[in-house]
């Protein structure tokens, strides 16, 4: 049947290279996808696909094929871009001044329409249901992922297992990785409020000053994560804005300090959260000084199910080609993805649209970012074959 699946994808992608552009064109953000969720209502509808609002944008899709209960899987795609301003010069160009498609949700929601579109043709050759499941919110705190769990999305019916692809920027076009286990890291977020007692910067001995406090701060962090963290477990600690004072002669009265806070491993992720707020409470106290600390927890680590994802990259390389499909790197970047990986076994893997040929090469969360657009017929294809045929 991959066959007839490559056929199909070749033959729909120049219509979903279209939806591609409608899509990039009409950008919204996170928990406001509003004319992007009705534009998948209505291609859904076209398709004669039943379909449910969940999440307050999200939009949840069912297929089924022969014998409808005997598997059950969910496919599912982001939908909401990020403030960025676009500085590509593309006909489908952002029409939307400081909001972009920066990340390939885009891409994601083409491919998963165009599956939707090669499965439904396909219905009556392969077994069992698919669930398509349009998110919004990925790139947004608390994650539509959990606001979609929170909502019924992995109920009625129950997938056995859920499978996402994302653009990867650094991977040909053309190709795709998988990696069981540890993919991608926990985020967290970091807001410290260091505060002394204020003064003239020629009178240090009369102030308590929450800048070098808080510079000592910043170095115990980073020994907690070097000193404290199993160095075959992968960490981050990233302290990215120091904000306080004004003027050269002043030391202030306090001191904000931003970061995030990346983990692999959830047991060791909140055990850090606890070590951090010990440290932070009492070195600034040993100064003189008083600390606050609070802490967005954020989405969790994308952990894959080891056996869903060996047969998926296997059923992979069958359409295709082994040459075509390789490992996905550890990244410690982030993914909502992680809450579904809690619920039932899942598998996020990559999808290449890099073309260093056309020049195509720029980073995702880039105002320059885009795709080699061949990636659209090998992203819709391998979803529908996936969903027609993997099981756990």
């Amino acid at each position: 049947m991959h066959a007839k699946i490559k056929a199909l994808a070749k033959l729909y992608a120049p219509e979903f290279i279209e939806v591609r552009h409608h899509l990039h064109a009409h950008p919204e953000l996170s928990y406001q996808e509003f004319e992007t969720s009705n534009y998948v209502q209505q291609r859904l509808a076209e398709l004669g696909i039943p379909y449910e609002v969940k999440a307050g944008t999200g939009v949840v899709g069912l297929i089924k094929g022969k014998n409808p209960d005997s598997r059950i899987i969910a496919l599912r795609a982001d939908m909401d871009a990020l403030p960025i301003k676009e500085e590509n010069d593309v006909p489908y160009k952002s029409t939307v001044d400081g909001v972009m498609h920066a990340c390939g949700h885009d891409v994601h929601t083409t491919c998963l329409l165009g599956a939707a579109k090669i499965l439904t043709t396909l219905k009556d050759e392969w077994e069992g249901t698919v669930k398509l499941v349009f998110q919004p919110g990925e790139e947004k705190n608390p994650g539509g992922a959990s606001l979609m769990i929170k909502d019924g999305v992995l109920e009625n019916p129950k997938p056995q297992a859920i499978l996402a692809l994302h653009v990867n920027t650094i991977l040909e076009a053309g190709r795709l990785s998988f990696r069981g286990g540890k993919v991608m890291a926990s985020a967290d977020e970091l807001y410290f409020t260091i505060k002394g007692k204020g003064g003239h910067a020629a009178s240090p001995h009369l102030v308590v000053d929450p800048v070098l406090i808080s510079a000592h701060l910043i170095i115990a962090l980073q020994q907690l994560i070097s000193r404290t963290n199993n160095p075959f477990n992968p960490s981050v600690l990233s302290i990215t804005a120091f904000n306080g004072g004004n003027t050269t002669n002043v030391i202030p009265n306090e001191v904000k300090l931003m970061g995030t806070f990346r983990a692999m491993d959830e047991g060791w992720r909140f055990q850090a959260h606890k070590q951090i707020r010990k440290l932070t409470e009492e070195l600034v106290q040993s100064m003189g000084g008083e600390a606050s600390l609070h802490i967005d927890v954020g989405y969790p680590c994308v952990m894959n199910n080891e056996r869903l994802t060996a047969n998926a990259m296997s059923i992979a390389e069958e359409y295709m080609g082994a040459e075509h499909v390789s490992e996905t790197e550890l990244r410690m970047g982030a993914e909502d993805f992680g809450y579904y990986a809690q619920q039932i076994p899942a598998c996020f893997f990559r999808l290449g649209t890099m073309n260093k040929a056309k020049g195509i090469t720029s980073g995702v969360h880039t105002p320059t970012f885009n795709i080699d657009e061949s990636a659209i017929e090998t992203g819709m294809g391998i979803m529908a074959w996936l969903g027609a045929t993997v099981t756990y």
